[in-house]
């Protein structure tokens, strides 16, 4: 925003009084874009100002409970599916990083990175059974670098329901040149339709949620591999909510997230051939630290083209030891931590459908969407759920579409059994006060 003079008094009062009328360069004409900027996300903004469920602050963390002021809620939002933030040995471990490395590596990778990203590209490497990985700070990073230098002004195939991340990397690979072209969520007829035209550039890429933060759902990676292998193109997938949850399916796996939790390719049985896996430790791993796993001839090309490799500030070393060590406890405890989200989750599901209500989760995921009937009452259903101690994710237009407006339940291995029945008997409460219609919704 464009400052008064200092000299200006009267322009620093209108401003103070009304900063949009006054803002950018001075009047309201200029100032349409950022009016219907406001307009088209109102909901999600008043809500945001006024609802306790929105930029709440923590206050204390005790398990997976948290303080919000004076009030202690059970925590359903996190995405910390593993429960590895509150890991005594990661925990213990990381000091001794510290020690060793100081707090932050300030080079860019392309001046210098420490040999903790070559240890976790290795392991990275072996659990995933990819040919390589390259580290990089976050999705986001890998999504608006990667995307536009992997579409190569060719055309970019995108699940309508893919991370908006995905979405944005697409727009930056658009203003280059690329072609989008949308399909439907899980339509592979749609898809291959669009593949089978002969009316578009190459190269091509088809972009997609290995596991769906909307839905809850795992794509159908086996058959979205074979259509990108048959029209050669490149299969890139988002596994942020599925590294570190499924995993290669085994005779002996504890539960059907499969074993190892080594990701959406592996948990199809799946090569890499024309597959690059995008994801990141934040969620299972509890860890600010993402990759790319790919051919290395891929990897060596971003070395030298991806933004966040030649230009960004690296990873903190926090980020980088609790990568480390969560993986080597996944090695050991992973299986265990996955079979009790898997456990917890199904009974918040099997409580869900005994009160008949709808959620697209058919997976088993740790991720149950709930609708309500009336988008305009989702402030109360937050406000009940917050006064009952129960907190969840917010699902507010614009972030989801109307007719989706709700919450989220995220289960983690960090719940307990205790938790979850409260959670179930609120469910109960929520029917009873919220779902006049349709039937299924809350």
């Amino acid at each position: 925003m464009r400052q008064p003079p200092a000299d200006d008094p009267a322009a620093a009062a209108r401003q103070a009084a009304d900063p949009v009328a006054t803002s950018g360069w001075g009047n309201r004409r200029d100032d349409r874009w950022l009016e219907r900027w406001i307009r088209s996300t109102e909901d999600l903004a008043r809500l945001q100002d006024s609802h306790r469920m929105l930029d709440a602050v923590i206050d204390e963390v005790d398990g997976r409970r948290i303080r919000v002021g004076e009030r202690w809620l059970t925590d359903f939002a996190s995405s910390n599916y593993l429960g590895l933030d509150l890991e005594p040995e990661i925990i213990d471990a990381i000091p001794g990083y510290l020690r060793r490395w100081g707090t932050h590596p300030s080079w860019p990778r392309l001046l210098g990175s420490p040999a903790l990203y070559r240890q976790i590209e290795e392991e990275l490497t072996t659990l995933l059974g990819c040919e390589d990985a390259l580290v990089l700070p976050t999705v986001t990073h890998i999504h608006t670098s990667a995307i536009p230098v992997l579409a190569g002004g060719g055309t970019l195939f995108v699940d309508s329901l893919a991370h908006k991340m995905i979405y944005d990397g697409c727009a930056m690979a658009q203003a280059r040149g690329a072609a989008v072209r949308r399909f439907e969520h899980g339509n592979l007829g749609w898809l291959e339709a669009l593949l089978s035209q002969s009316n578009w550039r190459r190269p091509g890429m088809i972009c997609i949620d290995g596991v769906s933060g909307v839905t809850g759902n795992p794509a159908d990676v086996r058959a979205l591999a074979s259509l990108a292998r048959e029209h050669d193109v490149l299969l890139y997938i988002d596994d942020s909510h599925g590294f570190g949850m499924v995993g290669e399916r085994s005779p002996d796996e504890p539960c059907d997230y499969g074993r190892r939790g080594n990701g959406s390719v592996r948990h199809a049985g799946e090569s890499y051939d024309n597959v690059v896996l995008v994801a990141g430790f934040s969620k299972a791993y509890s860890s600010e630290v993402a990759f790319i796993a790919c051919a290395t001839a891929i990897k060596r090309m971003l070395k030298t083209a991806a933004a966040p490799y030649l230009f960004s500030g690296p990873s903190a070393v926090a980020s980088l030891a609790g990568a480390l060590e969560g993986l080597r406890v996944n090695e050991v405890s992973g299986d265990r931590l996955r079979a009790k989200v898997h456990r917890l989750t199904r009974g918040v599901l099997d409580r869900v459908r005994e009160l008949g209500i709808a959620t697209p989760s058919e997976s088993g995921l740790p991720i149950v969407p709930l609708s309500v009937a009336d988008p305009g009452r989702i402030g109360e259903v937050g406000d009940l759920l917050f006064d009952r101690g129960i907190y969840a994710t917010m699902a507010v237009y614009p972030l989801v579409p109307r007719d989706e407006v709700g919450f989220r339940v995220h289960v983690t291995a960090a719940n307990t059994d205790e938790q979850v029945e409260q959670l179930c008997a609120v469910l109960g409460e929520l029917v009873g006060r919220f779902r006049p219609a349709p039937p299924a919704a809350l």
